[in-house]
């Protein structure tokens, strides 16, 4: 089984204090003239429609509204960014696969998103969160791929695994971690997550934490 890497308490104690500081909402950019200026260094969050990006963005900063959640998939219709106690962006990206939307507004999602990651000299890392579930799809092979080709350092984060019986995690956590070794630009550490339980949050924000400062 793969195991996360180990963190003291005082890593992880410095990371909740930090994500339990002020968490304010920056903008929502629909195009990319709407981008907020470059200040913070900017950890973002990627994933398939419904798979539970903004409920962990709100478990990661001890919210429950910071960023907003929907039972309907496709629901963040733009980039949002959240400043986090001055030191750093959480970046909230549009969900892929499969939104119940037009395939021109897709596109349109695609290619902000597509430009967004291509040019942010702030960007430190992306989060691609899987469904702990259903493991790494092929539209998810596809959004790793488009990381590869920008040369952008990504992490697979495995969420809700609070619906898997405890020695599956460990498989699935396996599983998403024998694919990430196939890509370049992907860290090889993969942590999981739920954020219903907590399980994993300590851990993902201490990563974001050392990221950002890194």
């Amino acid at each position: 089984m793969s195991s996360a890497k180990e963190r003291n308490p005082t890593e992880l104690e410095a990371a909740r204090k930090l994500f339990a500081g002020p968490c304010d909402f920056v903008s929502g950019a629909a195009s990319l003239d709407s981008l907020p200026p470059i200040a913070l260094a900017e950890v973002a969050f990627a994933g398939r429609s419904n798979v539970g990006k903004s409920s962990l963005v709100n478990a990661l900063t001890g919210r429950r509204t910071l960023a907003r959640v929907s039972a309907t998939p496709g629901r963040t219709r733009q980039i949002n960014f959240f400043h986090l106690a001055d030191t750093l962006c959480l970046v909230d990206l549009p969900g892929y696969g499969f939104a119940q939307v037009s395939r021109s507004t897709k596109e349109t999602w695609q290619d902000l998103a597509s430009a967004y990651l291509r040019g942010r000299p702030t960007l430190k890392r992306v989060c691609v969160l899987i469904d702990a579930r259903h493991g790494v799809k092929e539209s998810d092979r596809e959004t790793m791929k488009n990381l590869d080709s920008a040369a952008v350092s990504y992490q697979l984060v495995l969420t809700k695994a609070d619906r898997l019986k405890v020695a599956d995690i460990g498989k699935a956590i396996d599983a998403a971690a024998a694919i990430a070794r196939q890509h370049a630009a992907a860290h090889p550490e993969v942590l999981a997550t739920s954020s219903e339980t907590g399980y994993g949050i300590p851990e993902l924000r201490a990563e974001v934490m050392s990221v950002a400062k890194g």
